[in-house]
């Protein structure tokens, strides 16, 4: 196949993609523009991997590619469309054999991560008030202030908690299951840090080891 007229093709790549099918097509994994929309539709349904169906076949199954590999294959088919890579160079495709898994296993695990963060938290803290003897200082400066002994249970340690739960609510930006401000709260920063460097690393071993798909 070919086009007749000289066009440009713009192709973005995104550095990780999870494909629904084992039978990954372009429009799986990249946008593209182009002017002439014939083009478009037939390269949106161009196969550019297949992934094991074997019975003995991992279920995750992942595979980093070139993005010359890509235009390699588009060139294939037209050979006179001129391809503009405005995405990324090496990328990612995730598959996992029995799809998603079911809404109950992320329900728990999402409650097993809530209970370890909640108890993790509450223990951070208690270990920062008892380094710095935050009872004794409260109970001193209360003593000083108001000129008799504290019991313990004063304004200072309500006033305290009341701030701490503020600031720690005010510092993660959530509040349920809604955000306070548009800006991303700082595990959604965190998080996309991590999956970054993952993905970094996932596509630099494949290439020293040599099981990137790149061009010949």
């Amino acid at each position: 196949m070919g086009a007749d007229n000289k066009e440009t093709l713009y192709l973005k790549v995104d550095k990780n993609t999870l494909a629904k099918d084992r039978n990954v097509k372009l429009s799986d994994v990249a946008t593209l523009l182009c002017t002439d929309q014939s083009i478009t539709r037939q390269l949106k349904q161009m196969k550019i991997y297949s992934f094991s169906d074997a019975k003995d076949a991992p279920k995750e199954q992942e595979q980093v590619f070139s993005v010359m590999k890509l235009i390699e294959l588009i060139q294939k088919e037209y050979p006179n469309v001129e391809v503009n890579n405005i995405g990324e160079m090496d990328f990612i495709v995730e598959y996992k054999k029995n799809g998603e898994p079911p809404k109950w296993l992320s329900i728990c695990k999402a409650a097993v991560l809530t209970v370890i963060i909640f108890f993790g938290g509450a223990f951070t803290i208690m270990a920062f008030n008892n380094d710095i003897s935050v009872t004794e200082l409260f109970s001193k400066f209360y003593t000083q202030v108001m000129g008799k002994e504290s019991n313990g249970f004063t304004e200072l340690e309500i006033c305290y908690s009341i701030g701490l739960s503020i600031g720690v609510l005010l510092f993660f930006n959530h509040f349920g299951n809604k955000k306070i401000t548009h800006d991303p709260t700082p595990v959604q920063v965190e998080m996309r840090k991590y999956e970054k460097d993952v993905d970094d690393t996932f596509i630099e071993t494949a290439e020293r080891g040599g099981t990137s798909i790149d061009v010949d």
